[in-house]
Order: structure tokens, then C-alpha cells, then sequence
């Protein structure tokens, strides 16, 4: 399961995706979650999903590692459906069975919330696979420079924030190898109800946060070694710039928004 987790993980790869501004990747990311949230029809869940696969396409990303990232949350989304399903308030009722009322319209916002939170995860999984560490953290700290006018920490912040998406994939890679250790010596993790599975994940917590404060402390260590002092006086070795592609691809966000805008008065 550890391995499903695709947060914080690049796929390296030569498509157009990846070769975008990481600034517009990440504002067509935060647009493209905003219009899921939006949506409410089949027309617009229509259109989103055709936005989405096509920039799977482009991203050369195998599609089954950009849906891996949903199976962790198999359980999540499970529990979102139900209880949508059964306790949603509607008036066109499917079927009754004492008292459990399965309507329409509890089917309708069951279907939607579910969709909304794979596409949520397959957003972000795609920015993720697509950009690296370190584009991602000139980008951020790029969108975040006009805030510096009120003194606002955009290098700190968009540092700390990429060490954090970094750091993701090598806890994951420790967790997994400590519950290997752990599984050699006899501990079960997978029999058992779900409370007993939670239980039997607590020894494997203290030797992930040893681990992980470690890490920490050798990362700040070196940081200190070479004289980071923040971002003053800093330069960058790739200076971002926009081209052509980043404009075909505000172009086709641009044409998403436009069918959004027109289902909207038509519907």
C-alpha cells in the first residue's frame, strides 16, 4: 500500500507536460480544482474528465501509476459514497428497506463527491509526476515573490514546502522497510479488523519518527555546511521563462473554461 502513494513522486520523462513553466502547472492546477468543485452536471464532469485524460496523454505518464495514488484511499472513498448514498435527503426515492432509503438524489451527490475526490487526487498526482523538486520549489517561490512587499518568507515557505513533498517518497520507502524488518520477526499488519491492523501500525511509528528526525537533523546539518542562509543573494541556475507551450496550454484551460461557462447558461 505504501508503495501506491504517488504524492511527492517525479516520473521523469521528455512530453510536453513536463516541459511547462512549473508556475503555470501549478495555477492550471489550482484552476483545474476549482472548476472540479464547480461542477454539478454530466456535461461538466464530461468535459473535465476529457481535459484530464488528455493531459495524462500528454504527460507520458502511465496511466496505472497516475491512478495508483487512489488506492490508498480506496477506504476514504468507500466511506464518502455510503454514507452520501444512504443519508443525502431526497425526494425521488429507488428503493426502501426499513430504515434504509436509497433516493435519487442521494445516488446523484454519492456519484459526485466520489468523482470530485479522484479527480482531486489524479490533479495534484499529475503536478507531481510531472515537475520536480526543484522546478516546483522555483515555482512556488516565484508566485509567492509578490508577497515579499510585506515581508512575507516566499523562498523559507516554498523550501520547506518541497522538502516536504520530497521527503514523502524516502519516509515511505523507510516505513516500508522497517515493516519488512518488522514482518520478518513475526508482527502481522494485514489480518485482522480494521482496528486491530491500526493497532498493530503503532510499532512501526516510533522507528519511522526516529528515522525521520534524523533525516531532518542531517539535512539541516548540511544545509548549515554549505552556508544557506535563506534566499538572500540567491541565484538560480535555470531562470524560468515562458514559452509557446505554456501558452497552448493556457489556451486549452482556457477553452475548458469557456464549455464550462456556456453548459452554464445553456443548462
Amino acid at each position: 500500500m505504501l508503495k501506491n502513494i504517488t504524492l511527492g513522486q517525479f516520473y521523469p520523462a521528455d512530453s510536453f507536460t513536463h516541459k511547462l513553466d512549473p508556475r503555470i502547472k501549478i495555477l492550471l492546477t489550482i484552476a483545474v480544482i476549482i472548476l472540479v468543485f464547480m461542477s454539478q452536471t454530466i456535461v461538466a464532469y464530461a468535459c473535465v474528465t476529457a481535459y484530464l485524460l488528455l493531459c495524462a496523454y500528454m504527460s507520458s505518464v502511465p496511466f496505472k501509476i497516475i491512478l495508483r495514488g487512489i488506492k490508498p484511499l480506496r477506504f476514504i472513498l468507500l466511506l464518502t459514497f455510503c454514507l452520501n448514498l444512504f443519508f443525502s435527503q431526497g425526494e425521488t426515492t429507488i428503493f426502501s428497506i426499513g430504515p434504509v432509503t436509497l433516493t435519487y438524489e442521494g445516488l446523484l451527490s454519492a456519484v459526485r463527491l466520489s468523482l470530485r475526490l479522484v479527480y482531486l487526487i489524479i490533479t495534484t498526482s499529475l503536478m507531481t509526476l510531472t515537475t520536480s523538486p526543484i522546478s516546483l520549489s522555483d515555482g512556488l517561490e516565484s508566485l509567492f515573490k509578490p508577497l515579499k512587499v510585506i515581508k512575507f518568507p516566499a523562498h523559507e515557505l516554498a523550501m520547506m514546502m518541497t522538502i516536504t513533498l520530497r521527503f514523502i517518497p524516502t519516509l515511505l520507502e523507510e516505513a516500508d522497510k522497517i515493516m519488512k524488518a518488522q514482518m520478518a520477526r513475526g508482527a502481522d499488519f494485514e489480518s485482522g479488523n480494521l482496528f486491530k491492523r491500526a493497532k498493530s501500525m503503532i510499532p512501526l511509528l516510533v522507528p519511522l519518527f526516529v528515522s525521520a528526525f534524523r533525516r531532518a537533523a542531517e539535512l539541516a546539518t548540511a544545509m548549515e555546511a554549505r552556508c544557506y542562509h535563506g534566499g538572500a543573494n540567491r541565484t538560480k541556475l535555470r531562470v524560468l521563462k515562458l514559452t509557446s507551450g505554456d501558452l497552448y496550454a493556457c489556451l486549452s484551460y482556457t477553452a475548458l473554461l469557456a464549455v464550462f461557462i456556456i453548459e452554464g447558461i445553456v443548462f
